[in-house]
C-alpha cells in the first residue's frame, strides 16, 4: 500500500475520529486516484464510515458525476481550489455521506498546464445542522509521482479531524 507503516496509527486515529463523531465519508479524488479511500478501507472499521469514493480525472467526469462546473474549470484550471471545493460539495449532494473530502492537481512528473508537479489542492466539506462547512487548501509537495500522491493522502486525511473542529465552532470556510 501506498500508506507507509507508520503512518497506519494515524490512520486508524482517523477512521476513530469519524465513527466517534458519527461522519459519513464520501471521497472526491483526481491526483490521489482513490489512495483516501483505499487507505481508510485499509484499517479495522474503515469500511463503516465510507459511503462512496468517486475518482474522477478528466474535465467531463467532474462535471458529470460531481457537477463541477465548466465555467469553474474553464476560469480556474482543473488544478484549483475552487475545482476541489466544489468536487467536495458535489460528493456530499450526490450522496448520503455528511462529510466529503476532495484532491485535485500535479502528481508529475511533468508539469500540466503551467502548474508545477506536486501541487494539489484540497477541499472538505462537512453537512452540519443544514448548513455546509466548505474548506480549502493548496499544498507543495516534493518527490516522485507515487511520494507525491502518497503525501496528498496524508495531508487531506489529517485535514479531517482538524476542519471537522473548525465546522463544530461555527465556521464555514
Amino acid at each position: 500500500m501506498i500508506i507507509p507503516d507508520t503512518a497506519v496509527e494515524a490512520l486508524q486515529a482517523t477512521v476513530n475520529y469519524l465513527s466517534e463523531h458519527s461522519l459519513y465519508l464520501a471521497t472526491a479524488e483526481s491526483c490521489t486516484a482513490g489512495l483516501i479511500a483505499a487507505a481508510l478501507g485499509s484499517v479495522p472499521g474503515g469500511g463503516k464510515i465510507m459511503e462512496s469514493g468517486y475518482v474522477v480525472y478528466s474535465p467531463e467526469a467532474k462535471h458529470r458525476l460531481l457537477g463541477v462546473g465548466e465555467k469553474t474549470i474553464d476560469l480556474f484550471g482543473l488544478t484549483s481550489e475552487e475545482v476541489a471545493r466544489e468536487m467536495a460539495a458535489g460528493a456530499l449532494h450526490d450522496s448520503e455521506a455528511n462529510m466529503a473530502v476532495a484532491t485535485t492537481g500535479v502528481a508529475g512528473p511533468e508539469p500540466m498546464d503551467g502548474i508545477t508537479p506536486g501541487t494539489v489542492c484540497f477541499a472538505w466539506a462537512f453537512s452540519t445542522g443544514g448548513a455546509t462547512a466548505l474548506f480549502s487548501r493548496t499544498e507543495r509537495f516534493f518527490g516522485d509521482r507515487q511520494e507525491v500522491m502518497r503525501q496528498a493522502t496524508c495531508f487531506a486525511l489529517r485535514g479531517i479531524a482538524a476542519f471537522h473542529r473548525r465546522a463544530l465552532n461555527g465556521e464555514t470556510v
